[in-house]
């Protein structure tokens, strides 16, 4: 059966209607090979449609997960040390990679899914998407140390500056203390990097938020799969 095309992308999850016009508008899509045109019909079932070079393909075909990360579990496909791999604690049945990285030491909220456009959109850094972690320092940062991480840290050895994040302090005490980070960058232990450089080591790392996700209801080492309507908001988040 023949469907408007922007009706179709929206409804393999790709995009909200409205951003499905503005991608054709753009020239994005292809129909069978050829650039389609803002209100052009085709049948799914029988038609090859591409945007940006990849086909889309619905959303009921990909899958999207959820987990809390736990320590001692690395965050890639495979590894030839033998160690143990986030994908040990989700479904064997699917090729599916993480959303970005969380160290071996660093545990709480990671995405994976087999969704690779969507995986690229998210890390783009243009997107700025938020990710907020708990940590527990050494010491009690004074103010001027928060106001260091808030404006930017210096990282070596690349010479950079963090990008602005939120930081708020959930617990001070002399030797340890709980503090709140926001970020939207994912240098390499960013986070890590910018407390060490700011003279606090980090003994724990959590990551509780992506975007607009957060652990509620998954206990550590266990996932879900996101909802229809919370893959429609990463996709718009993500800008296609």
């Amino acid at each position: 059966m023949e469907e408007r095309l922007q009706k179709i992308i929206a409804a393999a999850g790709f995009a909200s209607r409205r951003k499905a016009e503005e991608i054709i508008a753009a020239g994005r899509v292809k129909v069978d090979g050829k650039t389609a045109v803002l209100g052009q019909k085709c049948d799914p079932q029988k038609c090859r449609i591409e945007i940006d070079g990849e086909i889309l393909q619905f959303a009921e075909n990909k899958v999207y997960y959820l987990l809390n990360k736990p320590k001692g579990y690395i965050t890639t496909a495979k590894d030839e040390r033998g160690r143990k791999t986030v994908l040990e604690l989700l479904p064997q049945n699917r090729r599916i990679y993480p959303v970005g990285r969380l160290d071996r030491d660093t545990e709480g909220l990671l995405l994976l899914t087999d969704d690779g456009f969507l995986t690229a959109a998210l890390l783009h850094p243009r997107r700025e998407i938020e990710k907020t972690y708990q940590v527990s320092v050494t010491g009690a940062p004074t103010p001027e140390t928060l106001k260091l991480l808030r404006n930017g840290v210096k990282l070596l050895p690349e010479n950079c500056t963090t990008a602005p994040a939120k930081v708020k302090v959930l617990e001070l005490g002399e030797d340890f203390s709980a503090v709140e980070i926001t970020i939207h960058e994912g240098k390499n232990r960013q986070v890590r990097r910018m407390f060490a450089a700011a003279g606090h080591e980090v003994r724990s790392l959590k990551r509780v938020k992506f975007a607009f996700l957060t652990l509620a209801g998954v206990k550590r080492g266990e996932y879900r799969e996101l909802t229809d309507e919370e893959v429609k908001k990463l996709y718009e988040m993500a800008g296609i």
